[in-house]
C-alpha cells in the first residue's frame, strides 16, 4: 500500500513539474481582455504556483517563496509588497501555537489527556463505547494539537485495543485477521477522521482556520474581526455535527461482532500507571496553555461586560492581540523551570526550534502575499466577473459559498488541505468582496470544508497513517469518505455556517 502511494506521488510530482511551467507560459502569452499587465502576469505566476501547490514537485513552502520571488522579478509588485506578509501578525499566532503544542507533546500532556478519556467509567469494554471514546479523544486533542500529531499519538492506542480484541477472540476459539476485520477498519478510520474533524473547533486546531482568518484580515479589512471565542462557538457546533455523522456512518458500515473487549480497560489503566503523577513540565504546560486561552477569550468577556466598542476592549485588542497572546504564553514555557537545580525549563531552545513548523509559516506567508496581490492588481475583479458569468449575474450567497466549498473539498482530496486553502482562500475572499458578498461566512465555510478530505490516503496525513496499517482497503476509505464528505458539505457546512456566522457576527 505504501508502495502504491509512492508511485502515485511520483507520477503526480512529475506531471506537475511539466504542466505548471507550461500553464504559466501559455497564460503569459495569451491576450486576455480586461486584465492589466500586472494582473495578467500574476495570473500566469499563480497558474504555476497553483499546479505546484497541488502536485508538489518541490515542497509547497518553496513554491510559496518562488511565487513571491517571481512577482518581484516580473514587476508585479515591489519586494516590500511581495514579502511583507511573511511577517504578518497571524504568523506569530501560528508560531505561539506551535510552541504550546510542542510543550504538550514533549511533556506528555497530550497522551495523558487521551488516556484519561479512554479510562472513563462509561467507556468500559463495550466496542461501540470504545469506538466513541477513541473518537472523542482524537477530536479533543486535535482541537489544540495538529491532526497529524494527534493521529500519530492515537494510532498505537487504537492498534493496542485491536490487538487486545484479537487476543480475546483467539482465547474464545475465533481466529481474527485484523486486516480483513470490519471493526478494525472502522476503528482505524474513526482515528483518522476524528483527528481531522477536531481541528475545526478552534482557530489553532488546523492550519486552514488560521490561514483564512489571516486572509480575511488582509483582503477584507472592512469585515468584522473574528475572535478566538467567535470561532469556537461555530467551530464547536460544526465539530459535534461532523463527528455525529462520522460516528453513525462508520458504526453502521463497520459494526463490531462482539459485545465486550475483555482486557481493554486493563491496558489503558496500565498506560496511565506508567505515566505516573503530573510532572512539573505538565503542570507548567497547563499553566502556559491556560494563560493563552484566557487571553484569547478575554476580549469576548470584556465585550459582554463593557460592550464590543468600549475603551476597555479596544485597549486590550491594541495591547494584546491574539498573535501576541500566543507568544506571551509560548515564551512562558522558556521561563517556567522543571528543575531549578539543573536549570532546565519546560521547553528548551532545541525543542522550540523543532516545534515550529517553519514550512507552514513560509507557506502561509506566501499565500497571504499572493492573496493581497490578487486584490491590489485587480485580478480579483476579473475572477469575480468570471464566477458571476458562471453562476449568473447575481449569484446568491448560498450558491457562491456552496460552489467554493465543493471546489475546496475536491482539491483537499487530491492534495493537502493546507495547499487547497492557500489557493482557494484568497480567491474566495477577494472574489466575494468584488461581488459585494460578505466575506466572513465565505471564509469560515471554505476553511471548514477543507477539513473534510476523507476519501483518499493522500488527502491528509491521518488518512495516510491509518492506511499504512493495512487494515483499511482503499475502496472502504473512498466509500465512507464520500458519504461523510457529501453530508458534511451540503448538510452541515453551508447551512449551519451561514446561520451561525450571521447570528454571531451579525453579517
Amino acid at each position: 500500500m505504501e508502495q502504491e502511494n509512492g508511485h502515485f506521488d511520483n507520477r503526480r510530482r512529475l506531471i506537475g513539474a511539466i504542466v505548471g511551467p507550461l500553464c504559466a507560459i501559455v497564460l503569459w502569452h495569451i491576450h486576455i481582455e480586461g486584465l492589466s499587465a500586472p494582473a495578467h502576469h500574476l495570473l500566469a505566476i499563480m497558474a504555476l504556483v497553483a499546479v505546484w501547490w497541488i502536485t508538489e514537485p518541490v515542497p509547497i513552502a518553496i513554491t510559496s517563496l518562488l511565487g513571491s520571488t517571481l512577482c518581484v522579478l516580473f514587476g508585479v509588485a515591489s519586494m516590500h509588497d511581495a514579502f511583507a506578509n511573511y511577517a504578518n501578525p497571524m504568523i506569530f499566532l501560528f508560531m505561539g501555537g506551535f510552541l504550546l503544542v510542542k510543550a504538550m507533546m514533549v511533556n506528555g500532556l497530550d497522551r495523558r489527556i487521551a488516556y484519561g478519556i479512554m479510562s472513563m467509567r462509561w467507556v468500559g469494554d463495550s466496542p461501540r463505547r470504545i469506538f466513541l471514546a477513541i473518537g472523542l479523544a482524537c477530536i479533543i486533542c486535535s482541537g489544540w494539537v495538529s491532526n497529524t500529531a494527534t493521529c500519530a499519538m492515537m494510532f498505537p492506542i487504537s492498534l493496542g485495543l485491536l490487538e487486545t480484541l484479537r487476543e480475546m477472540m483467539a482465547q474464545n476459539g475465533k481466529i481474527v485477521d485484523l486486516k480483513n476485520y470490519k471493526f478494525a477498519t472502522g476503528l482505524m478510520l474513526m482515528t483518522a477522521y476524528a483527528c481531522s474533524i477536531g481541528g475545526v473547533m478552534t482557530p489553532i486546531g488546523t492550519t486552514p482556520n488560521l490561514m483564512m482568518m489571516g486572509f480575511l484580515d488582509e483582503l477584507a479589512p472592512q469585515a468584522p474581526t473574528i475572535s478566538f471565542f467567535d470561532w469556537m462557538i461555530w467551530g464547536s457546533v460544526v465539530m459535534v455535527l461532523y463527528f455525529i455523522v462520522a460516528y453513525v456512518v462508520l458504526i453502521w458500515m463497520f459494526p463490531a461482532d462482539v459485545k465486550h473487549i475483555q482486557g481493554a480497560q486493563t491496558m489503558i489503566k496500565q498506560k496511565i500507571q506508567e505515566l505516573g503523577k503530573l510532572t512539573r513540565g505538565e503542570k507548567n504546560t497547563i499553566l502556559a496553555f491556560s494563560v493563552a486561552v484566557l487571553l484569547w477569550i478575554l476580549p469576548s468577556i470584556l465585550s459582554v461586560i463593557y460592550g464590543a466598542k468600549s475603551a476597555q476592549v479596544q485597549f486590550f485588542n491594541d495591547h494584546c492581540p491574539e498573535g501576541l497572546a500566543a507568544m506571551v504564553a509560548a515564551l512562558l514555557l522558556f521561563f517556567l523551570p522543571t528543575d531549578t537545580k539543573k536549570g532546565t525549563m519546560t521547553l528548551t531552545l532545541k525543542d522550540g526550534i523543532e516545534g515550529v513548523d517553519w514550512s507552514t509559516l513560509l507557506l502561509f506567508g506566501g499565500g497571504l502575499s499572493m492573496g493581497a496581490l490578487i486584490y491590489t492588481t485587480g485580478l480579483s475583479d476579473w475572477l469575480g466577473g468570471g464566477i458571476k458569468d458562471m453562476l449568473g449575474n447575481t449569484p446568491s450567497e448560498w450558491m457562491f459559498i456552496t460552489c467554493f466549498c465543493v471546489i475546496t473539498l475536491l482539491m483537499s482530496e487530491i492534495t493537502s488541505h493546507t495547499a487547497a486553502i492557500n489557493l482557494m482562500g484568497s480567491i474566495s475572499i477577494s472574489t466575494a468582496v468584488s461581488l459585494g458578498i460578505s466575506p466572513v461566512p465565505v471564509a469560515v465555510a471554505v476553511a471548514l470544508a477543507s477539513s473534510l478530505g476523507f476519501m483518499l490516503p493522500v488527502s491528509t496525513p491521518p488518512n495516510a497513517i491509518v492506511y499504512a496499517s493495512g487494515m483499511v482497503p482503499i475502496t472502504k476509505m473512498i466509500k465512507s469518505g464520500l458519504i461523510i464528505d457529501f453530508i458534511g458539505v451540503l448538510g452541515i457546512t453551508v447551512p449551519v455556517v451561514l446561520w451561525l456566522v450571521k447570528a454571531v457576527m451579525g453579517v
